[in-house]
């Protein structure tokens, strides 16, 4: 999941939704519940697993309700945003979309979106934490339902770790441990820690509120930037893992996360942080005898880390706004949530839902702590602010990449990072 903010909707090139077509111009007209219609849902599942779940999810829909149909398309993450921006402005969105918490926020401040509130069950309402709901929710009105949320995890090669006399319980693993255990781990050419971090600033803003980083203040086009000690805490420690402890393989700060995944598999990183997404793709595709496991959530001075959740969505021109709203409630029901979830092994937005994969797994595999790594998931400063998404590709990710090649020190990315914003933000 690409995790990004949408800003200025001519602005461009994030993630998008294929074109699939279908809504009048009727201005939020919901069409009576009687009648019989076809809604097309563009879903972004890519794992197989996930694509499955939601297409079971779909057909049990239909087979109970046979006056609203649901059609299911495929779309991708890779493409998603500048879809959005045509369709919207051609009239041609899909009834159900499906997108994320960062990437609606312009869409919902252009009026895009229809208001969900008046449709959702209370019973869904109460399923979902405030602080998840504050990040789809303008005004008190809701422009999303939020479904799956990802965390950065910290996976270990059991072996290695068991070999080294490391082993990681409790509630929280410290930043110092993490780095104390990086530095016994690394010997004989072999690696501790490896990270890709091709693409550093979603990772660096969501692990930075483990330190109360907030790189923003206010809303919208008045947010500050506030870039100090808390907000250069995580870039740091990283940095000093790579080049003072040499923890870190720099060279895997140039990778991108699945990049990183044979080297793991072969023994030269005894540790990876990644999004907890990557689980799926080492039980698929990692040896057979190879014995993996996720540790204890970060924590600096807590454990919190931005939720931006996956997010099913209407437009505000949509002909059937009611009868959408309606599928969307099903989908966030626990059976449904949980089933998707374990296919992306991603973390249901529900308690009911991540108990019922903690009953299904047994909590193994690491799935008792990548649930538990998302009951502090909030929403972040970064997300409320309309120029993000230029400041985060023009200014942050290149600042972050010169900063962990170690061509720049610490003080001149925090004032590239402060400056930059000025830049884009006009």
């Amino acid at each position: 999941m690409k995790k990004v903010l949408t800003a200025l909707l001519a602005a461009g090139a994030l993630v998008t939704l294929a074109a699939c077509g279908g809504n009048s111009n009727d201005n939020n007209s919901s069409g009576s519940s009687d009648e019989k219609v076809t809604l097309k849902f563009q879903s972004l599942a890519f794992q197989k697993t996930t694509v499955a779940a939601t297409k079971k999810i779909v057909a049990d829909w239909n087979a109970a309700n046979p006056n609203i149909q649901v059609e299911y398309v495929q779309g991708s993450w890779d493409s998603v945003h500048d879809q959005l921006v045509t369709q919207f402005q051609g009239g041609t969105a899909p009834d159900i979309i499906h997108d994320e918490s960062a990437d609606i926020t312009g869409f919902i401040n252009q009026g895009y979106l229809a208001d969900l509130s008046p449709y959702l069950s209370q019973g869904t309402k109460d399923a979902v934490p405030q602080g998840v709901w504050d990040t789809v929710s303008n005004d008190g009105k809701i422009y999303g339902a939020p479904t799956l949320m990802q965390s950065y995890v910290v996976l270990g090669n059991s072996a290695l770790l068991k070999q080294a006399g490391i082993s990681a319980t409790g509630d929280s693993l410290t930043w110092d441990d993490l780095a104390a255990d990086a530095k016994k781990l690394t010997a004989a050419g072999k690696y501790g820690l490896g990270w890709g971090l091709k693409s550093p600033t979603a990772t660096v803003l969501n692990l930075g509120m483990n330190f109360d980083g907030k790189f923003f203040d206010g809303t919208g086009k008045d947010a500050k930037a506030t870039i100090g000690d808390p907000e250069l805490e995580v870039p740091k420690r990283i940095h000093a893992m790579a080049y003072d402890d040499k923890s870190i393989d720099p060279t895997s700060l140039t990778q991108a996360a699945s990049d990183v995944l044979p080297g793991f598999y072969a023994g030269k990183y005894a540790m990876i942080v990644a999004g907890n997404y990557v689980a799926q793709q080492i039980l698929e595709e990692a040896p057979k005898t190879f014995q993996w496991e996720v540790l204890p959530p970060l924590k600096g001075t807590s454990t919190k880390q931005a939720a931006n959740p996956q997010t099913l969505s209407v437009p505000a021109e949509g002909k059937h706004i009611e009868q959408s709203a309606k599928f969307i409630d099903y989908f966030m029901k626990a059976e449904n949530l949980a089933a998707v979830g374990q296919g992306d092994w991603l973390i249901p937005t529900t308690q009911a839902a991540r108990d019922a994969i903690l009953k299904t797994t047994g909590g193994k595999d690491g799935w008792q702590q990548t649930l538990a790594s998302g009951t502090e998931l909030t929403k972040a400063p970064f997300q409320s602010v309309e120029n993000y998404p230029k400041w985060k590709d023009q200014i942050a990710t290149p600042a972050l990449q010169e900063y962990l090649a170690n061509k720049t020190d610490l003080a001149a990315l925090g004032k590239k990072l402060s400056d930059g914003w000025g830049q884009v933000n006009q």
